[in-house]
């Protein structure tokens, strides 16, 4: 043995000679993760039996890897078992890539590249950078590196930086490295925020100490100090964009590192903690005046929940994973262990917990900035120092500091306790923003609101007045949520707070849906939405009973998330509250009912036949008046414009349109105005008008050969585009027509040809097997024998086809129809659902309704929407001699209702009951064998 080793041996009798000593409070003992005895002994041996640098290498990589593996194996077993212990975790995670980095390190100056006696310029520093040097360290983390030479690197440093490098890929670890100097730091942070921001970070982990001591100072001194303001700036300008790529609401599906309220936004403001009051730890804020302790409480509860889901994120993917689809949701709650309860599912109630954090990391935040604005250390936002002016005179108890509305006597003010309902009107009336002292006196004093303000009419008043009297609602009520006012104030909104509805066809939760309701509504109001939003425009401008539907959209989801129906529910928590808001015996009677039936409207416009005559006539006689039709009518298109940024569309909006329209008609009419009679001829007069051209013998033959309900189901543009397409049919063959349908944001597919039995399954199967998704159809038999199908597409994005993809769409429809593909077989490879959607459970129901049609059955299907659905669900009918005349098709995210109106062979609707229990289960079967073959 060489002297070099004899040296080499006596220091690694010591564990602690190359491999950092443990932190504290890791989340299992630390021999578990790295026996530091055995692995120098271990490495000791490696250098010694291997003679070439490669074979050294490779002993390293073999011996770490097996380190690795065992280490990592210990830390998630002990997370697994308190899948909570977010900080212990991140420490044991970190201090085991310690121990693999000052390994690798170790033996490539050492061993690999020894220099007994280096001169000045071959000193070498390592650093741990960015969320590495921090600590904070998820199962998959990058490993950022930073090598700090004197001065220009040598080639002995190259030597040590790529065996290094070497060892570390090795081990598939992601490695991000710089070799710089310290004037290269100095000079790199000056130019680029992100680098500025790693090097806050920095923490030293081997090599000549000396650098790491030259390094702070500098960056202390010639980079950091006189610059706070600007980085401030830059970090708020960052998290801004952040926020947009993101979305700026609490969105359904976030991102746990980079979304609105995730841990980006907790490392930013720590950052500028760091930064600007030159702390090392949270709780150090409290010392500073920043926080008080409960806040700083909040700070690690929501920072530990937060970097717990991310770590099991992380461990289910196996690779790095920040998005909380929704299939990561249900696997993340079950190993979090939350369970069904209360008539909602495990990943509801962890993702309300997770939405409930992220709005505790929006109020720190928002505390914080308007300290750093006092401090002059943020500016004030751009707007308001563009059009700075006097702050508007505030009423007697109020003053406003830095532009935000404060309290003047904090004991004076909680005196009475209605102030604190006051504070929310007064901010809205000034158009001030509420200032962070304000909010904490508020929260802190939530025990105020109790049974006697409630039924306090002065609290009523005020708190109607906040909602009806100054145009901007929406943002009394977010900030009334978020510091918890609202759910003191009407205990029976508490149970919805950051509930989220786990579908794909809401993109907030519950809450934030009812505030995104109201919002449009003033919208609307404001007469901001005209074009897009005329009848709901036209209503308001007539005038309504704001008060009623004020109440009604606060109320109309309250009941969510329990065993029993929502609007049912719902309108029984409305008889209790709307007395309690001080509203008379017939305005709460209103809003009992706009709540239990708040769903009416969208489901008859959407899942039913707005051409047969008894729809109308059924959903006038639930209505009874034209204003409650009015109320419901705004209710409902600001209920689903509220769901998400593309759930409305020109399709929901003439569906809406219609049955306004007609119902009005038949509230203001009576029989007359559905007289089916008077709509046959007036159609049949509107296509003679079109075909002039054509001349009597023709025209008749076109307006003879069509039953009554083609008259009264399509509009006189699709008529007149059948007469051309029957007019040029040749016997055996087939006409389409394809065309956009911009009224309806959907692509109209007219087929006409002979007809046969099964005739609406092929062309449904036609379509799905193009990837066309069906959102209504109709299809109606001449008396002549031939059939004409319509259909309304849309492509996979919910978009009407391009015109330029309608030639090889036809085309391709063509080749199915001739029987070129074999349908059932070619859906096999599209009928599939992605992974992220198998995590929903829709549970299907089958209903029959002899009553809703005076000549159909109508069999509605509610189920878990697929690619081959429509299909499947035709091709049973066609089976079992069913005649489909047609069908509505009304998607909600994940859930579909296909509603179908039938005959039986002979014509006849199908009353007994034998029959009905029959096709049930024939529907049933196909849909349960499709969904197995949809989830293979």
């Amino acid at each position: 043995m060489t002297q070099h080793q004899e040296a080499l041996a006596a220091r690694a009798s010591s564990p602690a000679f190359f491999l950092p000593a443990p932190p504290d409070n890791l989340i299992c003992d630390p021999d578990q993760i790295v026996d530091r005895a055995n692995l120098a002994a271990a490495l000791l041996d490696c250098c010694e039996s291997r003679e070439t640098a490669r074979d050294i290498r490779n002993g390293t990589v073999a011996l770490l890897r097996d380190v690795q593996k065992a280490g990592r194996a210990a830390i998630e077993t002990a997370f697994n078992e308190a899948p909570f212990s977010a900080r212990p975790m991140t420490r044991a995670y970190t201090w085991l890539t310690d121990c693999l980095v000052c390994t690798a390190h170790h033996v490539a100056t050492q061993t690999l590249h020894p220099r007994p006696n280096p001169t000045e310029g071959e000193r070498i520093a390592l650093f741990a950078v960015g969320g590495y040097g921090r600590g904070e360290m998820a199962p998959q983390s990058d490993v950022d590196l930073l090598f700090l030479t004197p001065y220009k690197i040598t080639g002995w440093a190259e030597s040590v930086i790529e065996s290094m490098l070497y060892i570390l890929w090795d081990l598939r670890l992601k490695v991000g490295h710089s070799s710089r100097t310290v004037r290269d730091c100095v000079r790199l942070g000056g130019e680029d925020f992100t680098i500025r921001t790693a090097l806050l970070e920095q923490r030293f982990l081997a090599g000549y100490a000396p650098l790491s001591v030259k390094l702070s100072k500098r960056l202390h001194s010639d980079l950091f100090k006189g610059t706070e303001r600007e980085f401030v700036e830059a970090k708020l300008t960052e998290r801004d964009e952040r926020h947009k790529k993101q979305g700026q609401r609490y969105v359904v599906e976030p991102n746990v590192k980079e979304g609105k309220g995730g841990l980006r936004d907790l490392q930013s403001l720590f950052w500028i903690a760091k930064y600007v009051y030159h702390v090392d730890d949270a709780q150090d804020l409290v010392g500073l005046g920043l926080f008080r302790e409960e806040e700083i409480a909040l700070f690690e509860r929501a920072e530990n929940f937060l970097w717990a889901t991310r770590a099991h994120l992380h461990l289910i993917n196996k690779r790095p994973m920040e998005q909380l689809s929704f299939d990561m949701q249900v696997m993340v709650a079950e190993r979090m262990g939350y369970q069904d309860k209360g008539g909602r599912r495990a990943v509801e109630h962890f993702m309300q917990d997770y939405f409930r954090n992220a709005t505790a990391v929006g109020d720190l935040t928002r505390i914080f900035l308007t300290k750093l604005e006092e401090n002059h250390t943020k500016s004030a936002p751009l707007v308001e120092r563009i059009f700075r002016r006097r702050p508007p005179k505030v009423k007697a108890g109020y003053q406003v500091i830095n532009n935000r509305i404060t309290i003047e006597d904090q004991e004076g003010f909680l005196a009475e306790k209605v102030n604190i309902l006051r504070l929310f009107e007064e901010a809205l009336r000034t158009g001030l923003l509420i200032h962070p002292d304000a909010m904490r006196l508020v929260r802190a004093n939530l025990h105020l609101i109790d049974d006697e303000m409630r039924a306090d009419k002065q609290a009523a008043k005020i708190f109607l007045d906040t909602l009806l009297k100054h145009g901007n609602p929406e943002r009394a009520l977010r900030r009334m949520n978020e510091l918890g006012v609202l759910a003191a104030y009407m205990p029976e909104f508490e149970p919805v707070v950051a509930m989220m509805q786990f579908n794909m066809y809401h993109s907030y939760t519950v809450d934030e849906h009812t505030i995104q309701v109201i919002s449009t509504f003033t919208q609307i109001e404001r007469e901001e939405l005209i074009e897009e939003l005329p009848l709901s425009s036209d209503i308001l401008q007539r005038g309504i009973n704001r008060k009623v539907l004020m109440v009604a959209m606060l109320l109309h989801d309250i009941g969510k998330g329990r065993d029993i129906d929502h609007s049912i529910l719902g309108a029984q928590i409305a008889r209790k509250v709307a007395p309690r808001l001080g509203l008379n015996k017939q305005d709460c009677k209103t809003v009992e009912w706009l709540v239990r039936y708040h769903l009416l409207m969208s489901d008859v416009a959407q899942k039913r036949d707005l051409s047969d005559p008894r729809t109308i006539r059924g959903f006038a006689k639930a209505v009874k008046t034209v204003k409650n039709l009015d109320l419901l009518t705004v209710l409902t298109v600001c209920d689903i414009r509220g769901v998400g940024p593309d759930v409305w569309n020109n399709w929901k909006a003439t569906l809406i349109r219609n049955l306004y329209s007609l119902t009005l008609d038949a509230l203001e009419g009576g029989a007359e105005a559905l007289n089916q009679e008077n709509r046959r001829n007036e159609a049949k007069q509107a296509l003679r008008k079109r075909l002039k051209s054509w001349g009597p013998k023709r025209l008749k033959q076109e307006t003879d050969r069509h039953y009554d309900p083609y008259w009264q189901g399509l509009p006189v543009d699709t008529h007149v585009s059948f007469a051309k397409l029957l007019d040029t049919l040749k016997p055996g063959e087939f006409n389409i027509d394809l065309k956009p349908d911009d009224d309806r944001d959907a692509t109209r597919v007219l087929f006409a040809l002979e007809d046969h039995p099964g005739i609406f399954s092929r062309l449904a199967g036609a379509l799905a097997l193009v990837g066309a998704n069906v959102v209504d159809a109709r299809t109606y038999t001449s008396k002549d024998g031939y059939a004409t199908a319509a259909f309304w597409v849309q492509d996979s994005d919910g978009s009407p086809y391009e015109a330029s993809r309608l030639n090889r769409l036809s085309q391709m429809i063509r080749k199915t129809l001739l029987g070129e593909v074999v349908t059932t077989e070619a859906m096999k490879s599209r009928d599939v659902i992605k992974k992220r959607e198998r995590a929903f459970r829709v549970p299907t129901t089958i209903t029959f309704d002899n009553e809703g049609s005076e000549i159909y059955t109508i069999i509605e299907v509610d189920t878990r929407d697929r690619p081959g659905l429509l299909h499947d669900l035709t091709r049973t009918l066609a089976n079992n001699n069913v005649y489909i005349a047609s069908a509505v098709i009304a998607t909600y995210g994940e859930q579909v209702v296909d509603t179908f109106y039938v005959k039986d062979m002979f014509g006849l609707k199908f009353y007994a009951d034998s029959k009905q229990r029959l096709l049930e289960t024939r529907l049933k079967e196909a849909i349960s064998k499709g969904a197995e073959r949809a989830n293979a």
